[in-house]
């Protein structure tokens, strides 16, 4: 079965014959538009140029890609955003999790976005959110687990769990027990 990066590779290649473009012209249409959601691109790429839906998705997600990777904001500017304000006095929770984190294994990739930062392995394991000013959601996956007292259901798609965090007391060996376990999961 072909990896996802191969499937794009495929659809990438075939895309000039199936949709008379190759990829750099859509990019430049969709950067055109204006448009910046990937659900308006998607529907843009459908309605006004009679793509498909999966060949829309991979340019949509391409086009975002290259300019999340063109801004200005580095990984570090990401996390002292999320860690500023009113939330700054949860920035040593933060660097409790991320410090544990990689202690798991050299292969704990710490991926910031504008609102949250991903732990990721082969794939993601946890994702820390500071949710309120006095309060980090550490997101886990561990699928097939039952929630069970701090470790509460989530309703985030992308984690199975959560545990919300209001002090660095609080990231204790059994929180540190369930993110070893998403780890080791990943």
């Amino acid at each position: 079965m072909a990896t996802p990066e191969e499937m794009a590779a495929s659809m990438i290649a075939n895309m000039p014959e199936k949709t008379g473009k190759p990829l750099e012209d859509w990019l430049k249409i969709v950067g055109a538009s204006g448009l910046q959601k990937h659900g308006e691109i998607v529907k843009h790429l459908k309605a006004d140029h009679g793509m498909t839906h999966g060949f829309a998705n991979l340019v949509a997600h391409t086009a975002l890609k290259s300019a999340a990777s063109t801004t200005d904001a580095s990984a570090e500017d990401l996390v002292s955003a999320q860690y500023s304000g009113n939330k700054a006095e949860l920035k040593p929770i933060y660097d409790a999790i991320i410090a544990f984190a990689e202690t798991l294994g050299e292969d704990v990739e710490v991926a910031p976005k504008k609102s949250s930062v991903s732990l990721r392995r082969s794939k993601q394991f946890a994702l820390v959110t500071p949710a309120t000013k006095t309060r980090i959601d550490l997101g886990i996956n561990n699928k097939g687990r039952a929630p069970e007292g701090r470790l509460e259901a989530s309703k985030n798609a992308m984690c199975s769990h959560l545990v919300k965090l209001s002090s660095v007391d609080e990231f204790d060996a059994e929180v540190k027990a369930w993110v070893k376990e998403a780890y080791d999961g990943a």
